[in-house]
């Protein structure tokens, strides 16, 4: 068997959730069907939505970097090609004005309208939906991502979804049944599939119609007290957005976009629509939202929880990519205090890959991260560790930080490990902006500063050079002797931590010590016990 083959035999058992939903696409277009697993348009199509309302946030790059992973396990099982489409719905229309965007009375003047048809409250486009839109592929480019980028607004205008729209037409009253038992009673005496954009205000409609003819796609509708008959067609409407989002499913051809949980009813009624049209619906899932520190939904208009930027300012892409990836039907927490963990856990299954089975390979995070292409380098320390580096060394410039690493690392530079060279970086903004602000040391009681004065001894005595693992034996033997009167190992170790670092948790101390040093780890040893 060929690589191709192997892979490809271990993909089609492969148990890791983006191999799991690329096999529902086999399913629905089988290798041995009529078309043989060929769709008419000749290729696979992925779509991710974006509502340029709001800035970009990570739960917008999480959907695409999710399903661009669906898309590469996809790549594994089939030689039938894809395409990925992010798709902008830049022309609904201006509900609220978000809490983090500046000219606040100005986009309050224009609500309602379509949001290209706002102007751009940063003053940098010719609107407020090119902006957003602009900084979503800014976003995305970052990560490498393989996207075709699709504007509603552009879609509609040219005339692109014209014959779709006469579907809808056609297919009114059956959209009105799957939709009005969904509505409240209210909602339901104004409700309609189609919103006009109103010639007298430019406002986006919420009105009801009547639909006049649907071949040449005319209804009537009431503005401002005045019945006005219009096209649909041509951006003179656009849909609500579950019927926008079903018609643009049939008129794109979709085979498979995700979604968060928050929208399973919409994705039902969605699908609903796309079967009454004559059309069937994409594969998919849904994932789990992301939650700020306070548990709650991390929302665009808000601004609350991690921007990429910050992410990025603190951790490298790849522990991002890693995060994203694992247990997506899991609401996970994204705020600062996740992102040490999830840089070691990277690396620690990065470390693992290479010595696996390809059937283990398939499900590793990693995998998916850098789709099976894993880059060169190892990393001979953790980011804890280096946070704790740091943390001690107070006020450390990027040199300073690879001297103490010369201790710990024979050939440490910055261009034998640059990914090191970037973590030093990260750890330095991190306990800059997150750490320092929190460390605070206390005075060891009397049985730590007996056990502290044993392993200032039993340091004196070790030779130049000393091992990582021999200091770690003595650091537990110390925290074994009934002597000094820990009730169990993790006293002591907290004991440490609390005392030398001025933190609850710490790193293995034996390798903290060797890394920074035997002389200066006897000097915090010193500073503590003259507190």
């Amino acid at each position: 068997m060929t690589v191709s083959d192997t892979l490809r035999t271990a993909a089609q058992a492969a148990k890791a959730w983006p191999y799991e939903e690329a096999r529902k696409l086999l399913k629905r277009y089988p290798p041995h069907g009529p078309d043989g697993g060929v769709p008419a348009k000749g290729h696979i199509l992925f779509e991710t939505g974006y509502g340029p309302s709001g800035l970009p946030h990570i739960g917008t790059f999480n959907e695409v970097l999710r399903t661009t992973m669906v898309r590469n396990a996809w790549h594994a099982l089939s030689d039938v090609p894809t395409r990925l489409i992010a798709f902008s719905d830049d022309m609904d229309g201006l509900r609220k004005v978000p809490d983090n965007v500046p000219n606040q009375a100005m986009l309050t003047e224009h609500l309602g309208k379509p949001l290209t048809q706002v102007p751009d409250p940063f003053e940098k486009f010719e609107s407020f939906a090119h902006h957003n839109n602009a900084m979503l592929r800014e976003f995305l480019d970052r990560f490498g991502f393989d996207y075709e980028f699709v504007s509603a607004t552009d879609r509609y205008q040219a005339g692109a979804f014209d014959d779709a729209l006469k579907n809808v037409l056609r297919h009114y009253q059956a959209i009105m049944d799957i939709m009005l038992p969904t509505l409240r009673k209210e909602r339901q005496a104004t409700y309609s599939p189609v919103l006009p954009i109103s010639p007298k205000s430019g406002i986006v409609l919420q009105v009801p119609v009547e639909v006049i003819d649907a071949d040449a796609g005319l209804i009537r509708f009431e503005d401002e007290g005045e019945m006005i008959e219009q096209s649909i067609l041509s951006g003179a409407a656009k849909l609500q957005w579950k019927v926008d989002w079903a018609m643009r499913w049939v008129a794109l051809g979709v085979d498979y976009e995700m979604a968060g949980k928050d929208l399973i009813d919409s994705v039902t009624q969605s699908s609903k629509i796309c079967r009454a049209l004559g059309a069937r619906p994409p594969e998919g899932f849904n994932y789990e939202m992301f939650l700020d520190e306070k548990g709650e939904k991390i929302s665009k208009s808000k601004g609350n929880g991690l921007s990429l930027e910050q992410w990025l300012t603190y951790g490298p892409q790849e522990s991002l990519a890693f995060y994203a990836y694992r247990e997506p039907k899991k609401a996970k927490q994204l705020h600062m205090g996740v992102i040490p963990r999830a840089v070691d856990e990277y690396w620690q299954f990065r470390v693992n890959y290479a010595k696996q089975a390809i059937e283990q390979q398939l499900g590793n995070p990693v995998h998916h991260v850098h789709d099976g292409k894993l880059p060169d380098g190892t990393l001979p320390v953790t980011f804890g560790l280096l946070l704790n580096l740091v943390g001690v060394m107070g006020d450390a410039s990027r040199d300073q930080v690879w001297a103490y690493l010369k201790n710990y690392v024979a050939d440490a530079n910055a261009e034998t490990y640059p990914e090191l060279d970037a973590l030093i970086g990260h750890a330095l903004a991190y306990h800059r902006d997150f750490v320092a602000p929190t460390l605070q040391r206390r005075a060891p009681e009397a049985n730590e500063a007996a056990a502290l004065e044993r392993l200032d001894a039993e340091l004196a005595a070790l030779p130049e050079g000393a091992s990582a693992e021999d200091i770690q034996n003595i650091v537990y033997a110390i925290g074994k002797d009934e002597a000094f009167g820990f009730a169990e190992l993790r006293d002591w170790f907290k004991a440490l931590y609390q005392t030398l670092l001025g933190a609850d948790q710490g790193p293995r101390m034996g390798s903290f010590i060797a890394l920074y040093g035997i002389a200066n780890s006897r000097a915090l040893i010193a500073e503590a016990l003259a507190t």
